[in-house]
């Protein structure tokens, strides 16, 4: 199949483009590398993958057949949508519907890569793929959350309006080698913070809960929705939950680090707990994440051990 990929140059995208490539797709990349680095990328040579720099909030046009249009354009981290939130919304917007255009136009399945961010800061707990979501639209993280969940709109418009065949993932926090080592997340953050023997920022008491999955689990969860799942959202992502918290201690152990803990205050609107309920992935797709916590965090924690010392020499 020619599958083009959106926002390729990214952390999961380019993982993404290399699984493809692994199952004998061709892959077109587009990325205005605005936070995607080439370098995500420049190790793939292959006959069957090419990229192309280009903004996809402009006309998008590719020659020939494409099968599907895998749409991953978007800053992802509050760093990003916070230093672009107007890039962020016009992605989100304009991004999603000239992809979306394109996907109507050569015939493609369409896959959008939403967020577990649609949920904000949930008050039903897990969260199904049926709960609406409590978000501040007018608050530092609403350009990211809004974007997302108006490209889901958009994308389910197009579906009963066009007919076009689409799929909705929605991804939960995702953690793996290739993240940017000032990304500004938690993986990066407190690895960065470890391996450097400084004090690991706990925002508020570090009760808040995440569910990390690792980028190999994700990237296989992507591509069975991508052939196998149905036109509504589909969570992938880690149920295992943990605290912020012990979540630095268990960094702290893996390092080896002497840093301390430190308490910083909450940012705005950040979520209280994230996990999904990955019960509908289970029964459609078959997919749940195979890597446990400590063991894709040592593949991780050694990629960032190797990438900080190429830096320094």
């Amino acid at each position: 199949m020619r599958i083009v990929i959106t926002g390729g140059a990214g952390f999961i995208g380019s993982h993404l483009i290399e699984f493809l490539l692994d199952k004998g797709h061709e892959v077109v990349c587009i990325d205005n590398l605005l936070t995607g680095k080439t370098e995500n990328i420049a190790h793939i040579h292959s006959d069957k993958f090419s990229f192309i720099k280009y903004d996809v909030t402009n006309y998008l046009f590719i020659d020939g057949k494409v099968d599907y249009i895998l749409h991953f354009a978007s800053p992802a981290s509050p760093n990003d949508y916070i230093e672009f939130p107007i890039q962020t919304l016009k992605v989100g917007a304009l991004g999603t519907h000239k992809a979306l255009g394109l996907a109507k136009e050569k015939n493609s399945r369409f896959l959008l890569a939403s967020t577990s961010e649609v949920y904000g800061d949930p008050l039903i707990h897990p969260q199904p793929e049926t709960y609406w979501g409590n978000v501040n639209q007018i608050g530092p993280r609403g350009v990211y959350d809004e974007a997302k969940r108006y490209g889901e709109a958009l994308t389910m418009a197009y579906h009963r309006t066009h007919h076009v065949d689409i799929r909705i993932v929605r991804i939960f926090n995702t953690y793996g080698p290739r993240m940017r080592l000032n990304d500004g997340r938690v993986v990066p953050n407190f690895i960065t913070q470890a391996l450097n023997n400084k004090p690991i920022t706990v925002y508020g008491e570090g009760k808040q809960t995440r569910s990390f999955c690792f980028i190999y689990d994700m990237v296989e969860g992507i591509y069975r929705v991508m052939l196998d799942g149905d036109n509504d959202p589909i969570n992938i992502g880690n149920p295992e939950e943990t605290s912020i918290l012990q979540f630095a201690k268990t960094i702290k152990s893996l390092t080896g680090s002497k840093s301390e803990i430190i308490h910083e205050p909450l940012p705005v609107d950040d979520p209280k707990v994230r996990q999904p309920d990955i019960t509908k992935a289970k029964k459609m797709i078959r997919w749940e994440p195979r890597y446990k916590l400590e063991d894709g965090l040592k593949k991780t924690i050694e990629w960032f051990r190797v990438k900080m010392k190429s830096l320094s020499e």
